[in-house]
């Protein structure tokens, strides 16, 4: 047998592996979300989830045998919030593994850039000092706005320093979250100390905003964003060598570099204007992926929406049923698992 011959059909082999991964990873996925509608406060049979599902999707198809407050608990509570922890998992993890190939960073993550911190600062800025001006669209609207302002700032600071490496890069953006969440500390210290329940809450993560109305804006933004970045895998594979190499290979480096950047701004800027500030998922998904996949982002990738989507969804679960009926913030969670994953991860690399 020929070189050739063996690739195609080494090649041949691996489709339907990808195939069957793939399969198995929407089921599970499908699965994760059917439980995190189940469970709760309120336990709702699978059954009964599932038939209200089906008698929204296709009004009359099946006898209703549940009552309307446990369909508006399904419908209107938990599916939504479901659905918007796989859609921030999935954003989060797919842009932490673009901005860890682009500055060739390990710890790097979606919240590299302030990001996260210009988003607090225009919550909190709704919630202590505004008012919802704008109905219940205006928390989400205003911390969108300050993530963008944030974004701006640090490609103000990058054009004005000429900070084009990827260290230099990373320093800019962590000097302005420091600045942005003193701006945003300083709003806590000068807002109604009865609020500031409210302001912690969404600082440390929640995805009690979450409704069918609000879904749209992360999956418009996100779909599109992502598919780019895909589209882009051989460029991220390159760039994770070194920028020499990338610009052998005919890469606009500097370019290229600050496209991901604005993207991971966008997709983060949403995000976080829905679900608060939640760490670790950027940082530690890509890295859980690698060691399964290996280093191609062809696959880091997709893997990395996947279990982004699927590591959520169960923290979400673990927030909502371990000091049930109180709902604790997300973030609590993600920061301990993450804190706990990366200690094994420094021992681990001390063992290699």
């Amino acid at each position: 047998m020929t070189d050739a011959s063996a690739q195609r059909s080494t090649a041949t082999r691996k489709r339907p592996m990808h195939l069957v991964w793939g399969a198995a990873g929407g089921v599970a996925l499908l699965a994760s979300i059917s439980f995190a509608v189940s469970v709760g406060a309120v336990p709702v049979p699978l059954a009964t989830v599932w038939g209200v599902l089906l008698d929204h999707i296709l009004p009359g198809s099946i006898e209703p045998s549940w009552s309307k407050g446990r369909a508006a608990i399904v419908w209107d509570i938990r599916f939504p919030r479901a659905l918007l922890a796989a859609l921030v998992g999935a954003g989060l993890a797919v842009v932490g593994a673009a901005l860890q190939a682009v500055t060739r960073n390990p710890l790097a993550d979606p919240h590299l850039l302030g990001i996260s911190s210009g988003a607090a600062f225009g919550a909190i800025l709704a919630l202590l000092h505004t008012g919802l001006f704008l109905g219940l669209l205006t928390v989400p609207l205003m911390a969108f706005a300050g993530a963008l302002a944030a974004t701006a700032v640090v490609l103000a600071v990058i054009g004005f320093t000429s900070a084009s490496s990827a260290d230099r890069l990373v320093l800019v953006g962590v000097a302005v979250s420091f600045i942005v969440m003193a701006g945003a500390n300083l709003l806590i210290f000068l807002g109604d100390p009865k609020a500031a329940h409210t302001v912690v809450f969404w600082m440390l993560g929640g995805l009690g905003l979450a409704q069918w109305s609000h879904l749209i804006y992360p999956l418009v933004v996100l779909v599109p964003c992502a598919i780019w970045i895909w589209l882009r895998s051989a460029d991220l594979n390159a760039m994770t060598i070194g920028d020499e190499t990338a610009t052998t290979l005919g890469i606009p480096v500097k370019r290229f570099r600050l496209q991901i950047f604005v993207l991971g701004a966008l997709i983060t800027g949403t995000l976080v204007a829905f679900s608060g500030i939640i760490s670790f998922v950027g940082l530690m998904v890509p890295h859980i992926v690698r060691l399964v996949v290996g280093g191609d982002y062809t696959r880091v990738l997709p893997a990395s929406a996947l279990c982004g989507a699927l590591f959520l969804i169960w923290a979400d679960i673990l927030a909502r049923t371990v000091m049930a009926p109180e709902d604790m913030p997300i973030g609590i969670v993600t920061g301990l698992i993450g804190g706990v994953f990366f200690i094994w991860l420094l021992g681990k690399d001390r063992r290699t």
